[in-house]
């Protein structure tokens, strides 16, 4: 007989008018409110083993756990511990090592066993002590080491067919040092509230995934802005910006000799290594361009000239990263490649732009074009950061060398150009 049976067949009538019966009426209104509230996940798993707890559940661990859709992380977990009558956010990084934990924990056979199972939920228990004690998972020697007696995990399948763009799924797993384990009023209290908590949490973590991929495909602030709303075509207002418009020098020609994914690679690190400097400093990446890559540092009038400042930090941490990428990728035999940088000030137009069905949430105007043609002056001036005379104005840095006047393509005047002085 599989687990769900076993369980079923230990699954006994409630009558409502029952105390238990009670209880998990008075629970499963709280867990639905909680997920009409939009309750964030911590504090309604909390909220949840609290509440237990006072219904004489003899909880010593809980934990919630769901896969989530996001390029760093595979996955959030929520753990809540009788000592610290408190929940514990984390998040797990995708990769190897988070695949083979889930795959070896009573959610990865639960999970296996819900993809042809008929039901959206599936259960298993484990006693942790006596006759019965069974320790099929790694989970359950640790579990029982730190004094747990019974052990009870439920994964709740959400979405069709399990397509991930219809839903994703919530594990959740109770211990108890109770010396008899979990009675079985605890089991059925339990498995009437979860499928309402399911949906409380999941409540959550549709907000908490659509706020992560926007924030990934647009940037943070952009992202934000269209989760509050901002989607009509043509939403755009004016902001000041220092425009920061980076490229690849001799990209074309790399590629054409070396391998697809090997050029994936190089870009993700040249990428990585130049994005990382503006997370600090209030830099928001819009998009990243083939080879090229755009970012903004908006500011008011009154912080332009230390937002100028920070830019010029991150410029110098970015070029530095650069170098130091090229050398580990050099000794690995790996291509290399120098990174232009052009830095601007001015005021643009930030907003929805595009077609009906198809936007990009990005910044419009003439600076966006200088920027773009400072850059394009790198390398016939020899230098790797070129800024503007507005710019080099406002940071005031005695790192900034004027290189005199130079025309930008398709811009009527000759501007004046400086240069970032690397080598002190």
């Amino acid at each position: 007989m599989s687990d769900a049976a076993l369980f079923r067949a230990h699954v006994r009538p409630v009558s409502f008018d029952s105390a238990l019966g009670q209880k998990i009426i008075d629970l499963h209104i709280w867990a639905v409110r909680q997920g009409l509230d939009g309750a964030p996940a911590d504090i309604l798993l909390d909220g949840l083993c609290k509440r237990l707890v006072e219904a004489g559940v003899a909880l010593s661990r809980v934990f919630a756990g769901m896969p989530t859709l996001h390029p760093q992380w595979g996955g959030y977990g929520y753990n809540w511990r009788r000592e610290l009558n408190a929940v514990e956010p984390a998040q797990f990084e995708r990769g190897h090592e988070y695949d083979e934990t889930v795959a070896n924990s009573p959610f990865g056979y639960l999970i296996r066993e819900a993809s042809h199972a008929a039901e959206p939920w599936l259960h298993l228990r484990r006693r942790l002590a006596g006759p019965l004690a069974q320790f099929d998972f790694p989970i359950l020697k640790a579990s029982a080491a730190a004094g747990a007696t019974d052990y009870f995990a439920e994964v709740f399948r959400f979405g069709a067919d399990g397509d991930p763009s219809r839903g994703t799924g919530v594990g959740f797993s109770f211990t108890t040092d109770r010396p008899d384990g979990f009675r079985d009023d605890d089991i059925l209290l339990l498995q009437a509230v979860l499928p309402a908590a399911s949906l409380a949490l999941m409540a959550d973590a549709g907000h908490t995934i659509a706020s992560g991929l926007l924030a990934a495909y647009l940037g943070a602030d952009a992202g934000k802005r269209v989760h509050a709303g901002a989607v009509a075509r043509g939403s755009v207002e004016s902001i000041r910006a220092v425009l920061w418009y980076a490229d690849i020098r001799g990209f074309t020609a790399i590629a054409d000799v070396t391998p697809g994914l090997d050029v994936i690679e190089m870009l993700d690190e040249i990428f990585e290594s130049v994005t990382a400097s503006l997370r600090a400093r209030g830099g928001q990446v819009l998009k990243f361009m083939g080879d090229g890559m755009l970012a903004i540092f908006p500011f008011v009038d009154g912080v332009r000239d230390a937002t100028c400042g920070r830019a010029l930090d991150a410029a110098v941490e970015a070029m530095a990263a650069i170098d130091q990428l090229n050398g580990a990728r050099r000794a690995a035999g790996k291509p290399v490649a120098a990174v232009d940088l052009a830095l601007h000030l001015g005021e643009v137009l930030y907003g929805n732009v595009g077609a009906a069905d198809r936007l990009d949430f990005t910044v419009i105007g003439p600076a966006v074009n200088e920027a773009a043609r400072i850059e394009t002056l790198c390398e016939p001036l020899g230098y790797t950061v070129l800024v503007s005379a507005e710019f080099a104005a406002a940071a005031s840095s005695v790192r900034l060398k004027p290189l005199g006047r130079h025309r930008l393509r398709r811009v009527r005047e000759e501007r004046e150009i400086y240069a970032l002085d690397l080598g002190g």
